[in-house]
């Protein structure tokens, strides 16, 4: 690639050259034909500049013949190389209107009006002025002047050409250097190396690419962290069901235990736990593949909500938890919303349950309902000793307890809370934890309205 920015950049340089050298020995010739004609042989008080005072003081040119004539001797201004040479005079459309040689006949040729010297007033070319013959002495002059300049300025344009071409090679391996430096940290993070970051100072669009390149590899190290930590907990998770069962099952392959369904129950929890867990790891997995199945349909929330409630009032009241449903306000409506009832279930049945769990005896547990702009909003608040403000940042990890201590058995697998923020999103809800001002832990899901 450096190679192929040298090249272009050279190509630029040569074009640009080639231009100016040949502009350069365009525009010299011209200037060089008119200070030989204009200011060389004729001078700046010379014919030329009488033609012009004669067109400002009679407005044409008529009678400008005897000027000519006097131009081809040695009258003041004159230069001796102006003998015998033929000078004609034509307006501003070419139009001949006096030859020192012959009768004015025709026009002045595109190219002749080109070589002739421009009779300018008051900013307008108002004639031209065609000098031809007895100028071998001045052409020589001409041609060797115009040689020197256009030698000249070919010398200049290859040493700035060259001193381009330098810069260009500096400027090529500078801005290629960063290019490198982010090849090789791809190359090494490609190989498995997650560590790879970068540096890059100076150029706004490089800096912006090594920011990216720094994110995407924080986001794959993460990423790669993660996965590690999802397969311990996984594998640690199925350890100790299989552990149990086949302890279990060996006792009563052995004798210790008599073949009774008494004997067979520990055994079955246990599967009951693994399938529990391999369940949850599905429905995580369909969720992240955003191939979750959404049976919808229009429910009435706070009457379901309260139908869902009696199904724990069993358990709070064996806990002696006080169950409290508050609906919105009349004035709102009844919150309608489009959902799968049986994966709401899901979610607040996992909140409920996280609830009980951590509200102590004689505390309360409250569902309040209200309707934000298009969502109805449904806040889990309980009493109990709140949730950890280290805990807050990852309580919707996969497999993470803010209790260390508690059994899975008791307390379940952890990923009740991942699962029902998953399927809240899968609904295009929300479902957010927090800390309650008056005490306890509050669980908010939110869900659009029908």
């Amino acid at each position: 690639m450096r190679l192929r920015l040298l090249l272009s950049f050279s190509l630029i340089i040569l074009v640009s050259v080639v231009g100016v050298v040949v502009i350069a020995a365009r525009n010299t010739t011209t200037a060089v034909r008119a200070f030989m004609y204009r200011g060389g042989m004729i001078g700046q008080g010379g014919l030329a500049q009488e033609l012009e005072a004669y067109y400002q003081s009679h407005g044409s040119w008529q009678g400008a013949g005897d000027l000519l004539q006097a131009g081809r001797g040695h009258g003041p201004g004159m230069m001796g190389g102006m003998m015998n040479q033929r000078l004609r005079l034509a307006d501003a459309h070419g139009v001949l209107m006096s030859d020192s040689a012959a009768a004015p006949v025709g026009s002045l040729t595109r190219s002749q009006r080109r070589d002739a010297i421009p009779l300018i007033v008051n900013g307008q070319t108002v004639g031209y002025l065609l000098a031809e013959g007895g100028m071998n002495a001045p052409l020589r002059e001409e041609r060797f002047l115009v040689n020197r300049l256009t030698s000249a300025a070919v010398t200049a344009a290859l040493i700035a050409g060259g001193l381009a071409l330098l810069l260009s090679l500096l400027l090529a391996y500078r801005l290629m250097q960063p290019v490198r430096l982010l090849t090789g940290a791809a190359r090494r993070l490609g190989e498995g190396d997650l560590s790879q970051r970068v540096e890059i100072e100076g150029w706004e669009e490089l800096s912006v690419l090594a920011q990216t390149f720094n994110r995407m590899a924080d986001s794959l190290q993460q990423a790669e962290e993660s996965r590690r930590v999802l397969t311990a907990d996984i594998a640690h998770e199925l350890r100790n069901p299989l552990a149990v069962q086949r302890a279990n099952l060996e006792a009563l392959q052995d004798g210790v235990y008599d073949l009774s369904p008494a004997a067979l129950e520990p055994a079955l929890e246990q599967n009951r736990l693994l399938t529990r867990l391999v369940d949850d790891l599905r429905t995580l997995a369909l969720a992240d593949a955003g191939e979750l199945k959404l049976e919808r349909a229009r429910i009435d929330f706070d009457e379901w909500l309260a139908r869902l409630l009696e199904r724990f009032r069993p358990q709070a009241d064996a806990q002696q938890v006080e169950l409290l449903l508050k609906p919105s306000p009349a004035p709102a409506g009844p919150l309608v919303v489009s959902a799968d009832p049986l994966r709401v279930e899901q979610i607040l049945n996992n909140v409920l349950s996280n609830a009980l769990r951590f509200t102590p005896e004689g505390g309360h547990i409250t569902l309040e309902t209200a309707k934000q702009a298009d969502r109805a909003v449904v806040s889990v608040h309980d009493s109990g000793p709140g949730i950890p403000a280290e805990a807050l940042p990852h309580l919707f990890e996969r497999f993470y307890r803010a209790d260390r201590g508690r059994s899975r058995t008791g307390g379940g697998s952890g990923l009740g809370l991942a699962i029902a923020r998953n399927l809240a999103e899968a609904h295009s809800g929300s479902l957010t934890a927090a800390n309650h001002p008056q005490g306890g832990a509050v669980f908010t899901l939110s869900l659009p309205l029908a």
